[in-house]
């Protein structure tokens, strides 16, 4: 089977997480795929997969006869999707020999437009997989686990070492590795295939902090609120205001960070906001923190002590802290890009991935790119060469550690 034969089938298994669940996994439908993911290695020669109680799925290919020497690596997916644009099931459409031009998504008004995606040039006379524009595609990160299993099924056709799999729940919500056993895994090296543009090889990630901030006010008549009213949205937005307001996501690019702003609610009496903290360099993301530090203590010296409190949470690290020491893994990814036939493209993850935690936990795993684009939207496509060519990247990876030995 294709690779894109088999993210057509994995997509038809929705799978939404849900970050306002406190159970493991956060959604009970990803069982669904997970299990099928099991019988279908089963079927592929992979006797020891198994779906543990928190929906992980582990896999373990023993290495060629003669090549148990060769340093085990592994292969990670996530199962889940983004909960938007996914309350009913997808309906994928297949483009073949796209003409480069817009492309109508469904009946949903939505469209493809190069002017908006000017990566789409690039993907003339290709076979072209999107949504109908009323659900995500699901590619992030069907797709990898489509590429994943594609060469699970070839394994036997070429020499390899010690190869472990494994797919994981809730990604998309910031838990992917919360019960991921780095043990049972069994590798020296993790590859997440959870990337964009195949040929990605991706070692750098954000580090990552969530900030809540609550806002006391006072509130009182306004007829008779002179020097006595505080208003707890007002003071909100003036914490705001003391950001840098040119270090937001929309004006930032490359290893730029940023304060993001996702969510505001207030009255006069009480307030909350809620941001995400981002940045490549660890001492930059410190001094992100000291700025809302200072903005709370500015403005409880202000009002009134209690009137603003600061939460903040880290969520993850740059897992280039432990690649850069693992010159090997990231050289043979490239090198196996180049011998499947695309530049390596070595770009920093303006985001994270379950890689970043992962690689803190004992066990260094870079990205690498699916041939998709545009998640978490109505807009997600991929091609079906980019997903062959995710596939061919693995392969020769694979193959690296072999030609090492």
């Amino acid at each position: 089977m294709k690779a894109h034969e088999r993210l057509l089938k994995y997509v038809s298994y929705r799978t939404p997480s849900d970050e306002n669940s406190e159970t493991s996994p956060s959604s009970q439908c990803q069982f669904s795929l997970a299990h099928a993911l099991v019988d279908e290695l089963k079927e592929l020669g992979v006797e020891d997969a198994a779906c543990d109680e928190y929906c992980y799925v582990y896999g373990h290919i023993p290495a060629t006869p003669g090549k148990e020497h060769v340093t085990a690596i592994g292969f990670c997916s996530h199962m889940d999707t983004v909960s938007d644009y996914c309350d009913h099931d997808a309906n994928p459409q297949i483009i073949e020999n796209y003409d480069g031009g817009v492309v109508k998504l469904g009946d949903s008004g939505l469209v493809l437009d190069p002017e908006v995606f000017p990566h789409l040039n690039d993907l003339k006379g290709r076979t072209l997989i999107t949504t109908d524009g009323t659900t995500v595609l699901g590619a992030d990160d069907k797709a990898g686990i489509a590429e994943i299993m594609t060469v699970v099924e070839h394994i036997n056709e070429f020499e390899h070492g010690p190869i472990s799999i494994a797919f994981t729940p809730d990604e998309e919500i910031g838990r992917g590795t919360a019960h991921f056993d780095v043990a049972r895994f069994d590798a020296k090296y993790g590859y997440t295939l959870d990337g964009s543009t195949e040929g990605e090889v991706q070692y750098e990630t954000f580090n990552a902090a969530t900030a809540k901030v609550y806002f006391k006010g006072e509130n009182v008549h306004p007829g008779s609120a002179k020097d006595v009213m505080i208003n707890a949205s007002l003071v909100a937005m003036e914490f705001d205001s003391l950001l840098p307001a040119a270090e937001r996501p929309e004006r930032t690019e490359d290893h730029e960070g940023f304060y993001h702003l996702i969510s505001v609610n207030g009255t006069v009496s009480d307030a909350n906001m809620t941001y995400i903290i981002r940045d490549h360099d660890a001492s930059k993301f410190a001094n992100r923190q000291d700025t809302m530090k200072m903005a709370e203590k500015f403005l409880n010296e202000k009002y009134g002590e209690g009137t603003v409190r600061l939460e903040i949470k880290e969520q993850y690290r740059n897992m280039a802290e432990v690649l850069e020491k693992c010159p090997d893994a990231i050289e043979n990814a490239k090198n196996a890009c180049k011998v499947a036939g695309v530049d390596p493209l070595v770009i920093p993850v303006r985001g994270g991935t379950d890689g970043a935690n992962l690689s803190f936990m004992g066990l260094p795993c870079p990205n690498l790119g699916t041939g998709g684009h545009a998640f978490h939207g109505p807009y997600e496509h991929i091609t079906v060469e980019g997903m062959e060519t995710g596939v061919e990247v693995i392969k020769a990876l694979i193959n690296e550690f072999v030609k090492e030995s």
